[in-house]
């Protein structure tokens, strides 16, 4: 990794620039249908079961973390976020309100520059490009060095989907070298920036200068009182838990479970493959797990819970799917486990009233994660609405498995993306998840409409004629 920009990288990035915006102007007079073509190539293209499972396999070879056979799962997302994207208009009118006056036309953002994690190599790029084209931008793609030929090769079957539809194949460009100064100066010269990793990089692009999305960090939380169905709750807790070995900041971290039913819970978490670490192996976790400056510890993120107890010097049988400590009294960041873990192991804490529920709820998130997610296994409304006037968080996931609701799924409505908003909370412009409207300008056509005006005494109700000091 460079440590000053060359002039090498200022070529580089002035001449991928140029093209993008080349680029650009090709498909500029698109009509609709010819952009959901482009963007349904794209689709295929990059998500087909052979492409996307060889591609998603490659990203854990070259990463050394996740889960190699469980990744290519991940597809669907390429599927939901093209199913977005057709069903709505991107080009010329794409809203009217009659009674307002007002209509809205749509216009690209730009050229984008998308700094692409290495959790996520193959699937990030497609997911953003499919949105990009939809929209009529270009997309300079900036991968993390440690998947950089993943992300590299991804980024050519893509423009290989424009040449097949004759879409220049420069709406989308791929840095081949990535560095830290290059990265920056392409979020300083691009027209907006979708930082989706590691918290210096989101910092670095709200400091570039330019308009960026960014995302947070997560510590999923999530409550599970006594009228859960606790077979359902553990089943998907499992299935959160381990997607890709626990990588995404939406997977389960903290398991919050109503006194009466915990043993019962455990017991079921037990049977789906969980297991229990007790006081002397969770100390020889948080040792193999946490740096002496607190920051995780490479050889345990994203793997196997077998090998973060091999690392701790301990062993698990083999048919245990993720790990488990008792960590019911110990928020705060001094004690680790109630930070964001990023593997296949959550801590359990238990309480009594709802209102302690909350309690927990409040510290765990002053620990870390703020404005990312939580989750709640109910059927209490009264619960429901409690957690969600309280939780310091952007979406909050109800009887679902959190790390594959999150982002969206073909059975909520939450908007396909993998990109996060995290709000103010979390540092960043927006709660959403990022998708189509998050790729576009827009300007607003505004006509006469009789006058609304409310009298004064409408307004100001029952201050209004009072005596002011």
């Amino acid at each position: 990794m460079s440590r000053e920009l060359t002039e090498n990288d200022r070529h580089l990035a002035a001449d991928m620039l140029e093209r993008a915006r080349a680029a650009m102007a090709r498909i500029e007079d698109w009509p609709q249908d010819r952009l959901d073509k482009l963007a349904q190539a794209i689709g295929w293209y990059a998500g087909n079961e052979a492409t996307f499972t060889r591609l998603a396999q490659m990203g854990v070879d070259e990463s050394g973390i996740g889960d190699r056979e469980g990744r290519p799962a991940k597809r669907f997302k390429i599927h939901g976020v093209l199913r977005d994207a057709l069903r709505q208009k991107s080009t010329g009118v794409v809203e009217v309100d009659e009674g307002r006056g007002l209509v809205k036309y749509a216009k690209p953002a730009g050229v984008i520059a998308s700094l692409i994690p290495m959790t996520n190599p193959a699937l990030t790029p497609p997911v953003t490009g499919i949105y990009a084209v939809k929209a009529r931008d270009a997309v300079i793609f900036s991968p993390h060095p440690r998947t950089r030929q993943t992300t590299a090769e991804m980024i050519q079957v893509m423009r290989a989907a424009c040449a097949a539809v004759g879409a220049p194949e420069d709406l989308f460009q791929c840095v081949t070298h990535p560095s830290i100064p290059l990265t920056q100066h392409l979020m300083e010269i691009c027209d907006l920036t979708l930082a989706t990793g590691g918290k210096p990089m989101v910092k670095a692009a709200y400091s570039s200068g330019r308009p960026a999305y960014g995302v947070g960090a997560g510590n999923s939380s999530i409550v599970i009182d006594e009228t859960a169905d606790i077979e359902i709750a553990a089943a998907n807790t499992r299935m959160s838990k381990t997607s890709d070995f626990g990588s995404g900041c939406s997977a389960d971290g903290n398991i919050i479970i109503q006194r009466s039913i915990y043993d019962r819970m455990v017991r079921a978490l037990k049977a789906e493959g969980g297991y229990l670490c007790n006081a002397e192996e969770k100390t020889l976790l948080e040792k193999a797990m946490w740096d002496k400056n607190g920051n995780r510890t490479f050889p345990t993120i994203a793997c196997r819970p077998q090998q973060t107890a091999e690392v701790g010097g301990f062993s698990i049988p083999e048919d245990r799917k993720f790990l488990m400590v008792e960590n019911q009294g110990q928020i705060g960041k001094e004690h680790k486990f109630s930070k964001e873990k990023l593997t296949t192991l959550m801590a359990l804490y238990h309480f009594d009233t709802f209102d302690d529920a909350l309690d927990i709820v409040r510290q765990i998130y002053e620990v870390g994660g703020k404005g990312h997610s939580c989750g709640i296994y109910s059927h209490d409304d009264d619960h429901i609405d409690a957690l969600a006037r309280v939780a310091p968080v952007s979406r909050m996931m109800v009887r679902q498995p959190q790390s594959k609701a999150n982002a969206g799924s073909f059975t909520n409505g939450m908007p396909m993306t993998s990109s996060l908003g995290c709000g103010i909370w979390g540092g960043n412009i927006t709660n959403e998840n990022v998708s189509l409207k998050h790729f576009m300008n827009y300007t607003w056509v505004s006509r006469p409409i009789p006058e609304d005006r409310p009298s004064e005494v409408e307004l100001f109700g029952e201050f209004y004629g009072q005596e002011v000091a």
